[in-house]
């Protein structure tokens, strides 16, 4: 053997220990994103701005109130101090809006079943996940626009919980086949909880839905004391109708709620140009001053009771007055609202990833990349509508939900930055390489210790070379999507053992789920 066949075989060997290091499964303990990671490095306000949008909020709250609030919801708000007008109006003093933000739970942690999924929202940490509540389902092969049903709800709750970089559960479609309200809540918590056990957001039509849905979920968590030690799942609550409208039996519901001890998120969804001051400013002011008065409303029921910071205003195309949740507009208000959480110290959620898009392709992408990363950068604690949503909310796709996966995991990339370590600014290992070395770093101990670390690779983009790509057969992104999701489909993800599932079909009447 020559010698130019041996130093060739040498080099041979030498690739093949490198690619089968960079080939290793990720280490758990090293995985280079993970949930709670804090951002807030970006911040598109002023400090001054802020100031100027909490006093304004301020302004609102005291000078023109809140309209249509439920007689309990008076008699709440009135006997905490707040004054109702001849007007009917009710009026929020800034020392009674002060005293409820001292009151305010702030440092919480929102439980999953399993305590793995546990999200700690203090600070900065973010945490994407699910909502949008869409009324179709998008195939995006055909393009058809179908009616979700509950087998929907939970084969996304399946696929959400083998996603890592999709953290919380909140309902992302309407299950459509149900003409009962009752029907509608009860068999959306109990699919929702049938697919993940991470946390899960819902919404009740009505407060008397709240009970049985009360029910099923003491049944999941082994007795009522076990769930309000661990309450697994929040009421997502619209108690506002924007401008400064309390929704009654939204209100009705939250009281419930709080009652039961679910976690509440108070959200206000105004949409700019329409329900909400066309000016994003303002825009963010209102919703400010509308979670507000849900932060005074919560805590005079009972003080400290957990609740998010629900700031959601939209945006308007003002060309037609169609939402656009894909713009960059969007992307600043979610942004400004995040900043407005840190102000007050409190936990919060709006809404990104949002594609105006009615597939998923290059528009999605961008859309949902943007607001992404700039949620994510502002140190949104809870990332709302992060994925799978296209059409402005009108519709979900599975497949985007997969996608999205992988680019949540680049977001989070971007969420952790760089970190400027002694190690990493040393010298010693160019000069190792430059002056000593084969010229490259490629299989330097430094780079093998780090690939897992500082690195994220995707599940599901292709980074191959054109010549490799079509060796492969030419893979399609949307095909590998539809395959990762007949994998996890195919196994049987129930979350509930026979006994359980048993006891809650004898609860309440629910509606039967496929499983493979």
């Amino acid at each position: 053997m020559s010698g130019a066949e041996v130093k060739q075989r040498r080099r041979a060997g030498g690739r093949s220990a490198r690619t089968a290091a960079r080939s290793r499964p990720l280490d758990e303990a090293v995985r280079p994103v993970r949930p709670g990671m804090p951002g807030g490095f970006y911040q598109v306000l002023k400090e001054a701005d802020v100031l100027r949008i909490h006093e304004a909020a301020l302004q609102a709250l005291e000078v023109i109130g809140f309209a249509s609030a439920p007689p309990s919801g008076r008699a709440i708000l009135t006997g905490a101090g707040a004054i109702e007008g001849d007007d009917g109006r009710i009026r929020f003093p800034r020392a009674l809006v002060e005293d409820m933000l001292a009151k305010a739970a702030r440092d919480i942690t929102l439980t999953g079943r399993d305590p793995k999924f546990d999200l700690h929202l203090s600070g900065k940490n973010v945490h994407f996940g699910t909502a949008g509540a869409a009324v179709h389902i998008v195939d995006p092969k055909s393009g058809d626009y179908r009616n979700p049903n509950v087998q929907d709800m939970y084969d996304i709750a399946r696929l959400v919980q083998q996603l890592d970089n999709v953290h919380f559960f909140q309902r992302p479609v309407v299950c459509r086949e149900f003409e009962s309200p009752r029907d509608l809540d009860v068999n959306t918590v109990y699919a929702a909880c049938a697919g993940t056990t991470k946390h899960i957001g819902t919404s009740f039509t009505e407060a008397a839905n709240v009970a049985p849905a009360m029910e099923l979920l003491h049944l999941m968590a082994g007795g009522e004391e076990a769930w309000r030690e661990r309450p697994f799942v929040s009421n997502s609550n619209c108690f506002v109708v924007p401008p400064l409208t309390f929704a009654e039996e939204s209100c009705e519901v939250m009281e419930a709620c709080i009652h039961a001890g679910m976690p509440v998120l108070l959200l206000s969804a105004g949409q700019a140009g329409a329900t909400a001051p066309a000016p994003i400013a303002t825009a963010v002011v209102q919703a400010v001053a509308e979670c507000l008065a849900g932060v005074v409303y919560v805590n005079a029921i009972k003080p400290g009771h957990t609740a998010m910071f629900g700031t959601w205003p939209f945006v308007s195309d003002l060309r037609t007055g169609a939402m656009s949740g894909g713009s960059g507009e969007q992307a600043l208000l979610s942004s400004a609202c995040a900043q407005m959480h840190h102000f007050y110290g409190l936990p919060g959620g709006a809404a990104a990833g949002i594609a105006d898009s009615k597939l998923p392709d290059m528009q999605a992408g961008w859309e949902q990349g943007i607001s992404n990363v700039m949620a994510g950068l502002s140190g949104l604690n809870m990332v709302y509508e992060a994925v799978g949503m296209h059409a402005s909310l009108l519709g979900f796709c599975k497949e985007s939900l997969v996608l999205g996966n992988d680019m949540l995991g680049q977001v989070l990339r971007c969420v952790r930055g760089i970190e400027v370590k002694d190690e990493f600014v040393d010298i010693d290992v160019i000069r190792s390489v430059v002056l000593e070395g084969p010229g490259h770093y490629l299989g330097h101990d430094q780079t093998l210790q780090l690939m897992q670390s500082e690195y994220i690779y995707p599940d599901l983009a292709d980074r191959t070379s054109p010549k490799e790509w079509e060796e492969r057969g030419r893979p399609m992104l949307l095909d590998s999507a539809q395959e990762k999701i007949r994998q996890i489909l195919s196994q049987d993800g129930h979350t509930f053992d026979d006994a359980t599932d048993a006891a809650l079909r004898a609860a309440q009447p629910l509606s039967e789920l496929a499983r493979p």
